[in-house]
């Protein structure tokens, strides 16, 4: 019964599963990263974000007041403070005043200072240092404790990337640099592509056939192959690396596909439309602008989500056909990786930019999806 025509497959279970599976693979990764865009470094450091909404254990090193602020009582000199936000619930278990020995005395305890005096810690943290001596320096003493501190969400690193004017990572910069690469380079090929598409489609001329074979073999030749050569032909006719010789590349290697998905939804349009069009005089433009254009919009914004995407998500182009030795033209893929190697270990700087950077094209994605698969079976069935 199984092969009758309208009954439903006994393997509708296994195609389920896969794909709440591969939803799963790309779901885990992104929503890791934005929780993790919203959290301090020392979480990100002591407890993974899928525990994001438990307390945690932290090793933290803060530090007391600066000896200035100390107050003379009798005998001793008392410099008295909290560690944490009044009224925050933390509770802290060991404490140190050593690198060495992070874990020397508990709360409650009476601990030595190294250059002389007393330290003690209650459990919500506030401290006491005393010492028969006045305290010296210029910095306050550093306390190690062992607490554990509830959630806590920042918007902070979302400010430190975008809107901080000393932020020295220059994310918002490259961010509309991104921008200024790609919203051209996802226009251009589209407009050359639709008018390329039509004259494949509608017109008759002679070398049709070949140059749609031409177009067919350009899909399989590879990005790295035609760098170097693109880039000595744009310093041969002076456009050198620029937002111009980016916007070429892009442009020149997203045509074939363009075109080659186009021409495809466009002969499966209705011919009698296009006809009676002729037979009421309309030429071929009239026919492209108001027939062809808004019947083709779902294979246009189907390879518009792709070159936005490629685009958006390119190092690779970017690298070779961008002057970056200044900053100015720098693309947030470009910023991301350098944050890799100046910033390590600042992971929620990391993960903030990198969550910055892959929101525009899962807003673009979201806001288009429905157009996708329509244009990518265009043809592929009459």
């Amino acid at each position: 019964m199984d092969s009758i025509a309208g009954s439903k497959s006994s393997l509708t279970w296994a195609v389920n599963i896969s794909v709440v599976l591969l939803v799963a693979l790309w779901l885990f990764p992104t929503v890791g990263l934005l929780v993790s865009s919203f959290r301090t470094s020392d979480q990100i450091a002591t407890s993974g974000w899928w525990k994001a909404l438990f307390p945690s254990v932290q090793n933290l090193t803060l530090r007391a007041d600066a000896p200035e602020l100390q107050v003379r009582e009798g005998d001793l000199y008392v410099i008295e403070g909290d560690l944490f936000e009044v009224g925050k619930d933390v509770e802290i278990s060991v404490f140190g005043v050593s690198s060495r020995a992070i874990d020397a005395f508990k709360v409650g305890e009476t601990g030595e200072l190294v250059k002389g005096g007393d330290i003690t810690v209650s459990v919500e943290g506030h401290y006491r240092m005393t010492n028969i001596e006045p305290f010296e320096g210029s910095r306050g003493q550093r306390i190690f404790v062992t607490a554990k501190t509830p959630p806590e969400f920042t918007l902070d690193n979302y400010h430190n990337v975008l809107f901080d004017p000393s932020n020295r990572e220059g994310m918002a910069k490259a961010f509309f640099n991104t921008l200024t690469v790609t919203i051209p380079a996802t226009i251009i090929p589209i407009v050359i592509a639709a008018f390329a598409a039509y004259a494949l489609a509608w017109m008759e001329f002679p070398g049709r056939a070949l140059l749609i074979a031409a177009i067919v073999g350009l899909l399989v030749v590879p990005l790295q192959l035609a760098l170097i050569p693109l880039l000595k032909f744009h310093n041969e006719i002076g456009i050198g690396k620029g937002y111009l010789g980016a916007w070429m590349a892009h442009t020149g290697f997203g045509l074939p596909l363009a075109i080659y998905l186009l021409r495809n939804y466009m002969v499966g349009l209705p011919r009698d439309i296009i006809e009676n069009a002729k037979v009421d005089g309309a030429s071929d433009f009239q026919i492209f602008v108001k027939i062809i254009l808004p019947l083709s919009f779902p294979a246009l914004a189907s390879f518009a989500i792709f070159q936005f995407l490629w685009t958006w998500n390119d190092l690779l182009v970017a690298l070779v056909f961008l002057i970056d030795s200044t900053g100015e033209t720098t693309v947030m893929t470009k910023q991301i990786v350098e944050l890799l190697g100046t910033r390590g270990g600042n992971w929620e700087i990391l993960a903030t930019s990198a969550f910055v950077s892959i929101a525009v094209p899962l807003a673009v994605f979201f806001a288009m999806q429905k157009y996708l698969v329509r244009g990518l079976l265009a043809g592929s069935v009459k």
